[in-house]
């Protein structure tokens, strides 16, 4: 026979919860920080393509 769960404590939801807010701020931090210093040009740890044909378009 099916037997409720106990409730889980409003202290371990908000804990939960908090941790993982947490986890979601610190990567958009990160991303937020790295595209500002792919912007800049000063990321030395970021590598992506640059096309030269848009140069060359615009001379």
């Amino acid at each position: 026979m099916a037997v409720p769960k106990k409730k889980t404590s409003s202290s371990k939801r908000d804990h939960r919860k908090a941790t993982w807010k947490r986890k979601a701020d610190l990567q958009a931090q990160r991303a937020l920080s790295l595209g500002k210093s792919v912007l800049t040009g000063r990321s030395e740890s970021f590598y992506y393509p640059q096309d030269d044909d848009e140069d060359e378009d615009e001379e």
